[in-house]
């Protein structure tokens, strides 16, 4: 609709313009003319091609600026508009002491011309300013940031608050991903969660007050590089329990996402709703796959269970079983992958050296 209208009323301006452009001749030309009205429909034929022509160019330049701002981010988009009145304020604000000043009628054309050319040049400087300091601008009018503003209206979604477990404080792995910058949001440790590191930590089994204090050393590394991300939260439930139970119902409280390596707590968690996050989950997500044919150089650890197989593994800890490798005990060599076989312990490789299979 919007087209045809645009198309319309550039024709209907060509016909006006060329049918009452005739008494814009000179006299001479108009005493040459024995038919002024129909000179007059002629000229406004003209002037409604001319005007279908400039219609259909404008209205496609009207559909691609319409294109661009629909594609446009919309703080791009508020911060251009924002840059675009401001610059014609300003414009506006210097050219007013223009207009008082005694201008000669011959010049008076002066005007309107510098209020035209100063009004362009001033908003299109506003608009640059805002590409180069948009955001600055935005928060310099709302103390609100454009993220917050984004969030309100439902584009963007907040990260979630993470509630970290006891487990996957112990793992470590945590620390790497925050260092990688990938994990975002906010981390929260319970006091509870707290509460059981320091009684594994205070443990008789050697082996527990080993996890615990390395659970505990984590903890304040991460609390000393990123203080800002890590909070401790005193909530505590009487009425429940077991720790896994505490932290499930804290997510759900705080709609937050559980961050964990027990499967047990993942799988209890999810029949909940609640989202959870598994570190092992990634890291089988992040090993890479190997195809039949594919080559990898590994080193021979240890014979395997049948007389002929050799056993390496990779840097992630997957076992590789090569057919033939027991004589390269100790050595390192190509081999070509055979096959590969998902178990619950984790997964495993065949292969056979590259030898083998040219020959």
């Amino acid at each position: 609709m919007i087209d045809a209208v645009i198309i319309l009323s550039f024709i209907l301006a060509g016909v006006g313009i060329g049918f009452y452009s005739v008494d814009l001749l000179p006299d001479t030309a108009l005493q040459q003319v024995t038919n002024l009205e129909g000179l007059s429909f002629v000229i406004a034929a003209f002037g409604a091609i001319i005007g279908f022509a400039i219609g259909l160019v404008t209205q496609t330049g009207y559909r691609r600026i319409e294109r661009q701002i629909r594609e446009m981010p919309v703080d791009m988009l508020i911060s251009r508009s924002l840059g675009l009145v401001l610059g014609l304020l300003v414009a506006n604000l210097m050219l007013a002491p223009l207009f008082l000043l005694p201008i000669p009628t011959d010049f008076a054309f002066i005007k309107p011309l510098t209020a035209v050319l100063a009004s362009v040049m001033f908003a299109f400087s506003g608009v640059n300013l805002a590409d180069a300091h948009g955001r600055t601008l935005l928060r310099l009018i709302n103390p609100q940031s454009v993220e917050s503003m984004l969030v309100a209206e439902g584009t963007l979604k907040p990260a979630t608050t993470k509630v970290l477990d006891t487990s996957c404080i112990i793992d470590g792995r945590i620390e790497d991903l925050l260092s990688t910058s990938f994990l975002e949001g906010q981390l929260l440790v319970p006091q509870f969660v707290l509460l059981e590191l320091q009684q594994v930590a205070d443990s008789s089994n050697d082996q527990k007050r080993v996890r615990g204090r390395r659970g505990l050393d984590i903890l304040n590394r991460i609390q000393a590089n990123y203080p800002e991300r890590i909070v401790i939260h005193p909530a505590d439930y009487d009425d429940v329990a077991t720790v896994d139970a505490k932290l499930v119902r804290l997510a759900q409280e705080i709609n937050g996402t559980l961050l964990t390596n027990d499967y047990n707590l993942n799988k209890v968690a999810s029949l909940q709703k609640v989202e959870v996050l598994n570190i092992n989950d990634l890291a089988q997500a992040m090993r890479p796959n190997y195809l039949p044919g594919d080559y990898i150089d590994i080193k021979i650890l240890k014979r395997g269970k049948e007389p002929e197989q050799g056993v390496g593994y990779l840097n992630d800890g997957t076992m590789v079983v090569v057919e033939e490798g027991s004589e390269y005990v100790g050595d390192e060599l190509t081999v070509v992958v055979t096959g590969a076989l998902q178990t619950s312990a984790g997964r495993m490789i065949f292969a056979r050296p590259e030898a083998s299979v040219i020959a």
